[in-house]
């Protein structure tokens, strides 16, 4: 073999160590459990707002919903989602080999996206209407977000632990030369 040719066998994938792995799991873990935890505040927020007769408990929901939500869960979202993407990389799963990673990295990409494009516009005008005492909003809508992104990241959560489906596409045998 000539010293300008590569043996493709012989480059080894990039890998985490051990430890690192483990730190970059811990960090994983800790960011979707405080989303997670952003999400049920955001719930309490919301459905105490729907709930209420009373005007001040409204518009303080409304007011807080701002700072408990939008930031908090985009920095939790953005670190989930760098620290799966290291996982991935730095792992024997990969981005792209398995469909639950990929699954994963839907939801995530998905979810964060929502909060900046979404949900944050929404939380906005919510603390605006809070701020003016102009409570009369339509809450439903508002509904949506703290059921369907616990969901999700439930569903991230389950895939985690039961790795369904398989390889995204059949391994080639390693061809013997």
């Amino acid at each position: 073999m000539s010293g300008a040719a590569l043996d493709v066998a012989a480059v080894k994938p990039w890998r985490l160590g051990a430890r690192t792995r483990k730190a970059v799991l811990v960090l994983h873990l800790a960011s979707v459990g405080s989303w997670l935890g952003i999400d049920v505040v955001m719930a309490v927020l919301t459905f105490t707002a729907i709930g209420t007769d009373d005007q001040s408990t409204k518009a303080l929901c409304f007011r807080v919903l701002e700072l408990v939500t939008i930031w908090p869960m985009t920095v939790s979202g953005l670190t989930c989602l760098l620290t799966g993407v290291l996982l991935g990389l730095g792992s024997k799963y990969g981005l792209t080999k398995y469909w639950w990673v990929v699954v994963k990295l839907v939801i995530n990409l998905l979810l964060s996206t929502l909060v900046l494009v979404a949900l944050r516009p929404g939380v906005a005008e919510l603390a605006d209407r809070g701020e003016s005492n102009d409570l009369a909003v339509p809450l439903n809508e508002m509904m949506f977000p703290p059921i369907v992104s616990p969901t999700l990241l439930m569903v991230a959560v389950v895939l985690s632990v039961f790795k369904p489906w398989g390889l995204l596409r059949k391994q080639k045998p390693a061809s013997r030369a």
